[in-house]
């Protein structure tokens, strides 16, 4: 029998079947013996065969090969990655200005792991009915700044319904994976879309004007006009994971097209004379925060760097 993984808790996974049913599935353990580095080998969005033994149990016994994944460092075991989402259309990262800031530290490494494993990204600016003067001035920067690059920006408030129909128009037909940190707003983004589901929001901490984990596992939502989004758990830091240092580049496309002009083609566009980006960089070119972030991924072999930002 053939389905949808729909919903993953750490210890079972729901399947939606070919004829509609969700089961609850367990799986079988030869998948942890395959050498997959993850703490769940099985992820939201894969496509699997499931059997039912004779006490009624179902079990996940092969996943189909997957069109694309993205993966992030597990929070806890910092040497194995944790696949957030497969077979993934594009990916909406929802992020505030304030109420919390997202850093554009995390803002660049999602993206930058997006572009390792193929992924479009939109980013959505949540929150913008709250915004005072200089939080829309630098909403507006945010916004030219990564457009320039090629991510579309959409500013929305989840709340009272500024700028949803353009975010249904992207989602209508496409698997969506939403994420973003804790308290940006994407279970009221979610709730807005789907009424019914009454996903559980909490509002930010105001010791630290920081969000609070309301979803655990990864879970996927079918839209009316067709398509799905697959909520994801807030995260605070977004580790990359099995980057190669000369590979990083390619991550950034704006320092990847002017890494072309570098005297070296094994730059890593730090120090090295005739370097093109730092000259870019220099001549501001190229955004001093992108850079930044492009080193940050680079040190990342440094235990919990990506934490530091957070």
């Amino acid at each position: 029998m053939k389905g949808l993984v729909v919903k993953n808790t750490g210890s079972w996974y729901q399947v939606k079947t070919e004829d509609g049913r969700l089961i609850d599935c367990k799986i079988k353990g030869n998948f942890r013996l395959k050498g997959i580095k993850s703490t769940n080998p099985i992820a939201v969005g894969d496509n699997v065969d499931i059997d039912i033994n004779n006490e009624g149990t179902a079990f996940i016994t092969r996943i189909e090969d997957r069109k694309n994944y993205i993966v992030r460092k597990s929070s806890n075991l910092s040497k194995q990655s944790h696949i957030l989402a497969a077979n993934i259309d594009q990916a909406m990262l929802v992020i505030t200005i304030a109420y919390p800031e997202t850093s554009t530290v995390f803002i660049d490494r999602f993206l930058a792991t997006a572009e390792a494993y193929r992924i479009p990204v939109v980013i959505v600016i949540n929150k913008i009915d709250r915004y005072d003067e200089s939080d829309l001035s630098y909403t507006d920067a945010i916004t030219a700044l990564y457009e320039s690059i090629g991510y579309p920006c959409y500013k929305i408030s989840a709340k009272s319904g500024i700028g949803l129909n353009k975010i249904r128009e992207l989602l209508e037909n496409k698997i969506t994976l939403i994420s973003g940190n804790s308290g940006v707003g994407k279970s009221t983004l979610i709730n807005a879309l789907l009424p019914d589901l009454k996903l559980k929001t909490q509002e930010i901490s105001d010791a630290h004007n920081t969000g609070m984990h309301t979803t655990t596992f990864s879970e996927m939502f079918e839209l009316p006009g067709g398509g799905y989004i697959i909520d994801t758990p807030g995260v605070k830091g977004f580790g990359t994971i099995d980057f190669k240092k000369e590979e990083i580049a390619h991550f950034f496309p704006e320092i990847f097209k002017i890494s072309s002009d570098c005297r070296f083609n094994n730059c890593t566009h730090t120090h090295e004379p005739g370097c093109a980006v730092l000259e870019a960089l220099k001549n501001h070119y190229i955004s001093e925060s992108r850079y930044n972030s492009y080193l940050s991924i680079m040190e990342d072999s440094q235990e919990d760097k990506y934490r530091s930002a957070f």
